[in-house]
C-alpha cells in the first residue's frame, strides 16, 4: 500500500464511511494486493480506472463466489465501484452474505456496489428493445450505464413487426448522445432506428428466435450488413459491451 492509498482509506474512516474494523480489513487487503505475488487465481487491474476512465468489471460466469468477493473487496478497498455481469441468482444471494451492500438485478444478472457515483447523471443514452424477450440483455446494458453514471431512457417493445410503434416514441430519444438497440429474430430494428437519429447506434443481436436464427447469428449478420451509416455492432447478447461503448460516447461528449 502506498501513502496515497492509506490517506484515502483513512479519509473514509474519518468521514464515517467505514468502521474501524472495516478500515483494518480493507488496509490488509490493500497490503496483500500490492505485496508479494499471490497464488490466487485472480489479479484485479486496480489501475484501470486511472488508465481507461472506469474500473475493471467482473465477468461472473465461471467464477466462484469466493473469487468474486475477493475481487470486489480489492476494488472497494481502492474506493472503486463494483460491477459484475452474468451472475446467477443463487450465486448473487451467497455473495450478498459477504457483501451486504451488493445490489442485484435478477433480470439483467448484474451485481453492483456503488462507492462513488456523480450526483447528477452525465449525458443520456437510450436503450431500445425490439421485444420483451430482449429485456435481459437490455437490462445488462442499462445497469452498465447506471454504473458509469450515465442517464438512461428505456424504450421497450418497438420491433419492426409493429412498424407504427417506433415513430410514436421518437421524441423520447431523438436527442440522445448514443443509442443501444437490442434485437433478436432478423435483427432489423437497429437499421430503422439508425435512419432516424444523428448519433451512434450500438446494435446488440440477441439469441432470441427460432431455429434458423442460429442462436443470434442471423441477427448478427443482418446488423453487420446494415445500410445505416451510424450503426455499429457488438457480439451476440453483449449488452454490457454495447452499454459501455455508448456510455463512453456520452461521458466524453459531456466533458
Amino acid at each position: 500500500m502506498n501513502s496515497h492509498d492509506l490517506v484515502a482509506l483513512a479519509g473514509r474512516l474519518a468521514a464515517a464511511e467505514i468502521s474501524a474494523d472495516e478500515f483494518l480489513r480493507l488496509a490488509a487487503i490493500q497490503v496483500n494486493s500490492t505485496g508479494a505475488p499471490s497464488t490466487a487465481p485472480y489479479t484485479p487491474d486496480l489501475a484501470r480506472a486511472a488508465r481507461c476512465g472506469f474500473p475493471e468489471v467482473i465477468y461472473g460466469a465461471g467464477k466462484t463466489v469466493e473469487s468474486i468477493v475477493k475481487i470486489a473487496e480489492q476494488l472497494l478497498a481502492n474506493n472503486q465501484p463494483v460491477f459484475a455481469t452474468r451472475v446467477e441468482a443463487a450465486k448473487a444471494a451467497e455473495i450478498a452474505t459477504h457483501l451486504p451492500a451488493a445490489r442485484y438485478n435478477e433480470v439483467g444478472q448484474t451485481l453492483r456496489i456503488d462507492s462513488s457515483l456523480p450526483s447528477q447523471p452525465v449525458g443520456r443514452v437510450a436503450v431500445i428493445t425490439a421485444g420483451t424477450s430482449d429485456l435481459p440483455i437490455a437490462e445488462e446494458a442499462r445497469e452498465t450505464l447506471d454504473w458509469m453514471g450515465v442517464g438512461t431512457t428505456m424504450v421497450h417493445d418497438v420491433g419492426v413487426a409493429g412498424p407504427h410503434r417506433l415513430p410514436e416514441r421518437l421524441a423520447e430519444f431523438d436527442d440522445a448522445d448514443a443509442i443501444v438497440v437490442v434485437a433478436g429474430m432478423e435483427g432489423a430494428l437497429p437499421s430503422v432506428v439508425g435512419g432516424h437519429v444523428p448519433c451512434p447506434v450500438f446494435a446488440v443481436p440477441t439469441s432470441v428466435g427460432y431455429g434458423a436464427s442460429l442462436g443470434g447469428l442471423a441477427a448478427l449478420l443482418a446488423m453487420l450488413n446494415s445500410c445505416a451509416s451510424n450503426v455499429a455492432v457488438v457480439n451476440i447478447d453483449a449488452g454490457f459491451k454495447a452499454g459501455y461503448l455508448a456510455g463512453l460516447v456520452a461521458t466524453r461528449r459531456c466533458t
